[in-house]
């Protein structure tokens, strides 16, 4: 039998993912495991986990190397893939926030500093506004602080980052949580396999 592969993010969603997939009768020792391998298997050899930068997790699932993946539905909107979304697996929650100094004039076309390029552009635009956007990777809260940009786009989760660097929170463009996402050719081709997971895990979250 052709193990299931699914495209797992490294880092604090690893984790999470942990006690949801054991609720789900997956054994998450695999994800978990500290070491340096990136492909891993589950012990009866019906599962393969790839072990992935958040970034990566919808180009492989996109491009066939996984059928399944876990992805932030920031990841998601920002570079439009053409993915299967059946799931919302409800961690790693956060939100994509537009923020700037409190006592910050902000002017009519805004210097926008973001990881987030097309959702920072589409979102001001949606507003009427024609942002200066200025792709930056990380460290997005020095950015006003410094006079490179008046706001920022970035995730929060509580806020405490953005307090901590004198900002405040403007206004929400998304919510954010992981989600299951499929490729849809594999999805069709491999439904006698994958919707019994799917079920599963749908079981495991509303539980």
């Amino acid at each position: 039998m052709t193990p299931l592969t699914i495209a797992i993010p490294k880092g604090r969603v690893t984790r999470a993912l942990a006690p949801l997939f054991e609720r789900a009768g997956i054994d998450p020792a695999p994800i978990l495991a500290d070491e340096r391998r990136l492909v891993r298997a589950s012990a009866d050899g019906r599962l393969r986990f790839l072990l992935l930068k958040p970034d990566d997790v919808p180009t492989y699932v996109e491009y066939g190397a996984a059928e399944l993946g876990v992805s932030g539905r920031d990841i998601l909107r920002e570079r439009g893939y053409d993915l299967y979304e059946p799931l919302d697996l409800r961690v790693g929650r956060c939100r994509l926030v537009v923020a700037g100094r409190a006592s910050a004039n902000v002017p009519a076309v805004p210097r926008v500093a973001t990881k987030y390029s097309q959702a920072a552009t589409d979102h001001f635009l949606s507003k009427g506004v024609q942002a200066e956007v200025i792709y930056v990777q990380g460290s997005v809260e020095l950015a006003p602080l410094v006079g490179l940009a008046d706001l920022i786009v970035d995730l929060v989760e509580s806020g405490a980052t953005l307090r901590d660097n004198g900002l405040v929170e403007i206004e929400t463009i998304l919510d954010v949580s992981s989600v299951l996402v499929a490729n849809p050719s594999l999805y069709k081709l491999r439904h006698a396999d994958i919707e019994p997971l799917v079920t599963k895990l749908r079981k495991a979250v509303d539980g």
